[in-house]
């Protein structure tokens, strides 16, 4: 074992090293101080020298062994050990490992602060990487939306959640990811977040979709729980949670009538398949059907109500300085021993307009006659409250969703009707509705949307994943399925899962508070084709252009 000059044993610096080191002294003129090399085998460290007055401890990093004096006054008078300047050297080059080799050999006795600031000069490096980074991604977003010729709050070319987002076709993936690769060498971190951005850029598609916010109808003084619309005619209804409904002209946006007959929350409105009356379901625990005879001529004249009782309000907050029709008395009402003992969430006509169907808080739905007012068959079996109910467009059967997260079929068919339970969904399933194709949709608060067969509904065929929670949806005669969300965004995917469009959404279109329900219409000739309710009191008006069905 070597021996420095005070006769204490000298360890080496590198306990890997395979070979004994040499000592070799040498004396070193004006210095005052001797100073000892170590001339080392494979991985030994450099000579440390012995201070005197004024001298220091230097650390050589050169494989030859070749002793250098540092200048740091680190000795006291007199020499110091040279084995506390080891072992402050070797507990620093545990700290930092990799970057002692970019540490100045002068810093190595004057503490802590210099690595510290190699530190912060290394991450600041880092943070600059990420900035380029996302330059980067910015200006390949903006170069994508320019290929697509479509603006930022337009309907498509939109950057989409991964949740539902689609893969583009191979070529379009690999042009950008070519563009993204090409930012050259980075560090790890940003390695990570190329390929995440390559993820993002790989979900655009090409679409011919074009949408716009056509026209808004404000008036009411609370949300809007529902949108109907009426086949054939250019008008559509509303339900609020202001106690009110109202039909609204679909090419003037004006309230041509306004009906109060119910004493709580309007949670549900349907027209009649062939005649102008409507169907509202309310908070007051009853289904209504009152007279929909609206009154074209502006201002608004007197109309005709189902019980004459039909006036003028000179100042109706449903149209700044026009009069509006109100109507408060219903035609008949659905209620009493065998009705719903809470809130009326749902109302629908089944085909022919002879029977409804009601869905409440009460657990129970219940088909109803609408010339008796009897009820005929109360339909249990469900476990939390009910929140929807739709009946079929041609076939006596209907389906009930429930916060239980189930959906239930009900066949009406035969003199006793059958039912059959689907547990799709892992929440409150909030909407089912069927298709001309005989299927049916379902949204649930678990932010998917499933499409099943009706023949076959024992899984379902698909599943749509979606950012946030799903309302009222409806289904367009082409098979456009229109989701409203919590989130503000109406979403247009069709019946295999294929994501067609967002409606845009900026501070001049779309709704300020969450989408409550939807509405489709194509059997008139307007601008608007969908209709959107929420909760920041307004319904909109969209025209939304389709591309054709590929054969």
């Amino acid at each position: 074992m070597a021996m420095d000059l005070l006769g204490r044993q000298k360890m080496p610096l590198d306990a890997s090293s395979s070979k004994q080191p040499t000592v070799a002294t040498s004396s070193v003129s004006g210095g005052a101080a001797t100073g000892v090399s170590v001339t080392g085998g494979t991985g030994a460290a450099g000579g440390v020298g012995v201070v005197g007055v004024g001298g220091g401890v230097g650390v050589g990093g050169n494989p030859t062994g070749v002793g250098v004096t540092g200048t740091g006054a680190v000795g006291g008078v007199g020499g110091t050990s040279s084995v506390m300047g080891k072992q402050l050297t070797a507990k620093r080059s545990l700290k930092l490992g990799s970057l002692a080799e970019d540490i100045m050999p002068s810093s190595l006795g004057v503490g802590e602060e210099p690595f510290r600031a190699r530190l912060h000069h290394l991450f600041s490096q880092i943070e600059k990487e990420f900035e380029i980074l996302h330059a980067e991604n910015m200006s390949l977003r903006e170069k994508l939306e320019a290929v697509a010729g479509t603006p930022r709050d337009s309907t498509v070319g939109e950057r989409l959640p991964l949740q539902d987002a689609f893969e583009v076709d191979g070529s379009v993936n690999k042009s950008f990811k070519s563009k993204l690769g090409s930012a050259g060498s980075k560090v790890k971190a940003g390695h990570k977040l190329r390929a995440q951005t390559s993820r993002i850029v790989s979900s655009f598609k090409a679409q011919s979709v074009v949408s716009s916010m056509v026209r808004e109808f404000c008036g009411h003084k609370d949300g809007v729980w529902q949108v109907s619309t009426k086949a054939g005619q250019p008008i559509i209804g509303t339900a609020s949670a202001d106690h009110s409904a109202c039909i609204w002209g679909i090419d003037t946006g004006r309230c041509l009538l306004q009906y109060q007959g119910h004493s709580g929350s309007v949670n549900s409105i349907k027209f009649h398949p062939t005649r102008d009356i409507v169907l509202t379901g309310s908070g007051d625990a009853t289904a209504q059907i009152w007279q929909a005879a609206v009154n074209w001529e502006v201002p608004a004249r007197k109309g005709h109500s189902s019980e004459e009782e039909l006036d003028e309000e000179e100042e109706g907050p449903y149209e700044e300085k026009e009069r509006i029709d109100v109507l408060r008395t219903p035609l008949c009402e659905f209620s009493g021993p065998g009705g719903h003992t809470s809130v009326v969430v749902a109302a629908d006509w089944l085909p022919g307009g002879d029977q409804v169907i009601t869905a409440s808080w009460d657990r129970t739905a219940i088909l109803w006659d609408v010339e008796t007012r009897e009820p005929l068959h109360p339909l249990c079996g469900h476990d939390h409250e009910l929140t929807h109910a739709s009946a079929h467009p041609s076939q006596r059967l209907v389906v009930t969703a429930s916060r239980d997260s189930t959906f239930r079929l009900w066949d009406f068919r035969d003199p006793i009707p059958a039912v059959s339970v689907f547990q799709g969904h892992t929440e409150n399933v909030t909407s089912t509705v069927f298709t001309r194709d005989d299927k049916v949709v379902s949204g649930s608060d678990d932010r998917s949307v499933k499409v099943w067969e009706l023949r076959n509904m024992r899984s379902a065929l698909t599943t749509i994943r979606t950012d946030s929670a799903v309302n009222r949806l409806a289904v367009s005669a082409s098979g456009v399925i229109a989701i409203p969300h919590d989130n503000r965004h109406i979403r247009l995917f069709d019946l295999n899962g294929q994501r067609i469009a967002r409606l845009p959404r900026t501070s001049r279109q779309g709704h300020r508070r969450m989408v409550s329900a939807v509405a489709w219409t194509e059997d008139i000739s307007s601008n608007c084709n969908l209709f959107s309710s929420g909760f920041d009191r307004r319904v909109l008006g969209w025209g939304v252009c389709l591309p054709p069905k590929d054969n």
